[in-house]
């Protein structure tokens, strides 16, 4: 069949079969099937949509078209997870080792932050030393060695997805849930790992920006799993603030250590989203007899700063200074030229904010890139001194700016002063969790 006849198929809303989609990638990869034509079998696919069946192929059609990842010589279960992305998102530099100092087995391919959203990658390389391009030999020696590693994906991993993403990011169609879907779960599988927990984020500074969505892609990605004999769960949460009160990439390490320190109350968001992730990691993994159970591991690895050392001696085999990593030498990481307040306009309480636009002025002040080759400040960024909830005054500080560069702070204050409402009355509080959702398998 020709490739205009599947199109014509989709468009129509018929379903592909397994073997038209796999010809579909390879002859797309492969250059046989041109760009044109690709683009339009997106639109029809954002149009007409797919099944989980074909989300599932078109996953591993993806997931087969470079590397796959084998980690069965690695003991025990391979645990992973992955973030949709968002604002002050440092779960990753906490639940990683948490899991690990619980006798889980973290190997966990990471990415770069782009626009808005930070990357763990970049937060990684803001510890002096720290090479998280790693050999596949060196991240199997270092997860063998100290149960938990992160390094940056390998360059021939999911090459289906580098292609398909550059002409969804021109055509409009990147707001398809299957593509989106795929996309994600093509690198989460091809990475190797056994079970895999989903940290799906709504809100503002989220693609998904009410949980209705944000769910449906959870559940599907929860049926990929299923469907390829993988254990995952999905953890839907909040993205209508920042999730840690840093946002940067020195500051946000500051924080993990600050948590895995034991500095973090419970009742912080952060703190709470990580405990929730990692006991999903710590039941798939059959390390743990029941949530409750897993909560208790977790926070035992907090207070004896068990998971403090598993990050401080994982940055340490990627050859990064580990002795940066306390509560007090993070702070010569996160020295500016100067720091500004950014004052609330009047009194009253923080009712909403743009976790989006919050994202967008730390990048204006160079903790982020617009483009994947623009470098980064690592101290820069900033730190949030309110929630929604909180009561202030008018000149009360809603956030420190963290400031090298001054050519864009009066812009970033501008957009941190209309991105944090203020109302004479308390708002309803917004859940932390909407939802968890898991396979049979999970």
């Amino acid at each position: 069949m020709r490739f205009v006849d599947l199109i014509e198929k989709k468009a129509e809303g018929g379903a592909l079969s397994e073997q038209e989609i796999r010809a579909m990638v390879t002859g797309f990869v492969d250059g046989e099937i041109p760009d044109y034509q690709m683009s339009a079998m997106l639109m029809a696919i954002l149009q007409r949509g797919m099944t989980s069946e074909e989300t599932a192929a078109l996953t591993l059609a993806m997931m087969h078209s470079g590397d796959v990842v084998d980690l069965s010589d690695l003991p025990g279960v391979k645990l992973d997870k992955h973030s949709t992305g968002g604002v002050g998102d440092t779960t990753t530099l906490v639940v990683a080792p948490l899991v690990a100092a619980c006798g889980g087995t973290v190997a966990k391919m990471s990415g770069r932050g782009l626009g808005h959203t930070g990357g763990t990658l970049d937060k990684l390389e803001s510890i002096p030393g720290c090479c998280i391009e790693q050999s596949m030999e060196s991240f199997r020696r270092i997860v063998r060695e100290n149960g938990v590693a992160v390094i940056g994906q390998t360059g021939n991993l999911v090459p289906a997805d580098k292609k398909m993403y550059a002409l969804r990011d021109v055509t409009a169609t990147v707001r398809s849930i299957p593509l989106i879907a795929s996309s994600i779960m093509s690198k989460k599988l091809a990475s190797g790992s056994d079970a895999i927990v989903l940290d799906v984020k709504a809100g503002t500074g989220a693609f998904m920006q009410t949980p209705e969505p944000a769910r449906e892609l959870a559940q599907l990605m929860v049926n990929i799993g299923a469907l390829v004999g993988r254990r995952v769960a999905a953890v839907i949460t909040d993205m209508n603030q920042p999730l840690g009160m840093a946002v940067g990439n020195a500051l946000e390490v500051r924080e993990a250590v600050e948590l895995l320190s034991g500095k973090l109350p419970p009742s912080d968001p952060l703190y709470e989203v990580c405990m929730l992730l990692g006991e999903q990691m710590l039941c798939m993994g059959g390390l743990a007899a029941d949530e409750a159970d897993a909560r208790r591991q977790l926070m035992a690895a907090v207070d004896s700063g068990a998971g403090l050392k598993k990050l401080q001696r994982m940055v340490a085999l990627l050859g990064g200074d580990s002795s940066y990593l306390t509560v007090g030498r993070m702070d010569e990481l996160c020295a500016v030229r100067e720091q500004l307040d950014v004052p609330a306009p009047a009194d009253g309480f923080v009712t909403a904010m743009n976790a989006e636009h919050i994202g967008t002025a730390a990048q204006m002040l160079g903790a982020g890139r617009a483009r994947k080759e623009d470098a980064i400040d690592p101290a820069v960024g900033l730190v949030m001194r309110v929630r929604c909830g909180s009561a202030v005054k008018r000149g009360d500080p809603l956030c420190t700016l963290y400031v090298n560069d001054g050519r864009y702070v009066d812009e970033a204050r501008a957009l941190l002063t209309e991105s944090i409402v203020i109302s004479p009355q308390r708002g309803t509080p917004t859940p932390m969790v909407y939802d968890i959702i898991r396979s049979a398998r999970a």
